[in-house]
């Protein structure tokens, strides 16, 4: 197995680095077993990780040993009349979602990004917007998970009942999974409407907008009145894809390139974010198309930032919402990027964001090296005040008494962790904090 004991990791947002003392690509669930009894020998920690995309130091090994599921990608099963797809847990979203294109079949929902491995994407909690279908690890049907004493255990409703609910979104905090069985469906088409609209009819309509569509969400532009929102709905048919001239410009050439030249423009200068805001809102033309759900889903994202994400209870989104603008509007913060909006159906997963409650997510941004000057932090001031919920993979300084109060079975996914890793195997700094010694 590759390996190397200089090898220094940081993450996709390049906020958060390590120097672990030795870097594994294990090319088997044996293999994985091995390393992790190899690691507990030593006395050193394991952390896996995936593409990085978390913002957190969740992944972080510090000095110990840094697993990577370059090697474990393999699609072990597909079962057409179960309506399920095994595969292992480096495989990255977008192989997976061409591979069941291919086959004719899809995940039901999905995030606006398809970089991440299937294990590190359901281990943060990632989502999209759903009025009926929730996260990525709500999809999940069978799990394979190594253990601190090497066992290689195998867990599902009827099967480990207790495991699957605490593994299924673990933070690696209960072992390192090494396969995943996802329930799939038949193929099916969106059709994508995009429409600006203002924030207060945006809010005015809230709940008519999220109740209507199966999928809805919007971004406000701070420093600006102006919404883009996104409704995407099942399509019978035909296809009707955006022209591939019109999509590379719209969103690959104005979403990257030039979204990054603005941003870099608004951080040397933040007199000019309002013209900017103004400007990029305006881009954001009304527009149709009908294309795979994966497609319509996700976007090209090259743009790097910096992301806090709060779950907030939907009846007090669109207070919170209100409550956020005015907190910009009062404040001398120039903010480039636009908050995004999005909603979850309440989920039974121990420490989803959804867990036991309709949900709106709020994200905020600051491009990468934008001064940070209170945004964050007074942002957040604002979402525990409503009982908020922080996304694992996203800036937050949440601890585990807070975290404790807003999640009803909290106590049951750290008893679990007490019995599966007491010797605290996969802990590191972030998951002490969240999850407490």
């Amino acid at each position: 197995m590759p390996q190397a004991s200089t090898a220094r990791w940081s993450n996709w947002a390049g906020n958060q680095s390590a120097r672990p003392s030795r870097v594994v690509a294990p090319a088997s669930t044996a293999e994985l077993s091995k390393e992790i009894l190899r690691a507990a020998e030593e006395g050193r920690t394991v952390k896996a990780v995936g593409s990085g995309h978390s913002f957190t130091a969740i992944a972080s090994a510090g000095d110990g040993v840094l697993v990577r599921p370059t090697a474990l990608t393999a699609v072990r099963e597909l079962d057409r009349a179960a309506g399920t797809v095994t595969v292992e847990s480096g495989l990255p979203l977008s192989t997976l979602n061409r591979l069941l294109a291919s086959a004719g079949l899809s995940l039901t929902n999905m995030g606006d990004i398809e970089v991440q491995t299937v294990a590190g994407a359901t281990s943060t909690g990632t989502h999209g917007t759903g009025r009926d279908s929730g996260s990525l690890a709500a999809q999940i049907r069978e799990l394979e998970i190594v253990l601190a004493d090497g066992t290689v255990r195998t867990c599902s409703p009827t099967e480990d009942p207790e495991l699957f609910q605490g593994a299924r979104l673990g933070l690696g905090a209960l072992g390192v999974v090494s396969a995943l069985t996802f329930g799939v469906e038949p193929a099916f088409l969106l059709t994508a409407h995009e429409q600006p609209m203002r924030f207060d009819g945006v809010l005015d309509r809230f709940e008519e907008l999220a109740s209507v569509n199966e999928h809805f969400e919007f971004f406000w532009f701070p420093h600006t009145e102006l919404c883009s929102t996104k409704r995407n709905n099942r399509s019978q048919g035909p296809a009707r894809p955006l022209p591939p001239a019109r999509a590379w410009l719209e969103d690959d050439f104005l979403s990257n390139t030039v979204w990054e030249g603005a941003c870099r423009i608004g951080r040397a200068f933040p007199a000019t974010v309002p013209a900017i805001a103004q400007l990029a809102a305006r881009a954001w033309s009304e527009r149709t198309f009908t294309d795979l759900a994966y497609k319509v889903f996700t976007s090209p994202r090259r743009v790097r930032f910096l992301e806090m994400e709060y779950a907030v209870p939907r009846e007090a989104a669109t207070t919170v919402l209100r409550e956020l603008k005015a907190l910009v509007e009062r404040s001398n913060w120039r903010i480039g990027f636009p908050v995004e909006v999005r909603l979850a159906p309440a989920d039974d997963l121990w420490l989803s964001t959804a867990s036991g409650r309709d949900t709106v997510y709020i994200a905020v941004h600051l491009y990468r090296g934008t001064p940070e000057q209170g945004y964050f932090t007074e942002v957040e001031r604002l979402m525990t005040a409503h009982q908020g919920r922080p996304h694992w993979g996203k800036l937050h300084t949440r601890d585990a008494g807070y975290l404790a109060s807003v999640y009803p079975r909290f106590g049951e996914f750290t008893a679990l962790r007490d019995r599966v890793d007491p010797g605290r195997l996969f802990a590191n700094p972030y998951l002490r904090r969240v999850l407490g010694e």
